[in-house]
């Protein structure tokens, strides 16, 4: 009788010491993981549907503008200062528009 009241005084100790390890992962969930995620949801839509002539910007930092989108292969052909430079669809990171470069309104 006395072994099982101490296993179960055992246990609900194991869980508490447990408890701030589960406590990090969630807030690691939340505030890491999770948004994350929803970035990468978010750009994967922006890729899919880009036009042609839009002002992109690429993730190695190359500003131009769409010539060319090629479905097939899965690459776009965009127009710089210096010539066309052909990349991969998932190289393209963000659309540069007049809003998103206008000056904040006071």
């Amino acid at each position: 009788m006395y072994t099982v009241i101490f296993l179960q005084e055992g246990m609900s100790g194991s869980l508490m010491s447990m408890l701030p390890f589960l406590a990090i992962i969630v807030v690691f969930y939340f505030f890491m993981i999770r948004p994350q995620m929803n970035r990468q949801k978010k750009e994967k839509a922006f890729q899919s549907e880009i036009k042609k002539g839009a002002k992109v910007v690429t993730s190695s930092g190359i500003h131009g503008k769409i010539a060319e989108i090629n479905e097939a292969e899965g690459t776009v052909t965009i127009e710089t200062g210096a010539g066309k430079i052909k990349f991969e669809r998932s190289a393209v990171s963000m659309e540069l528009t007049n809003k998103k470069l206008a000056p904040a309104k006071k």
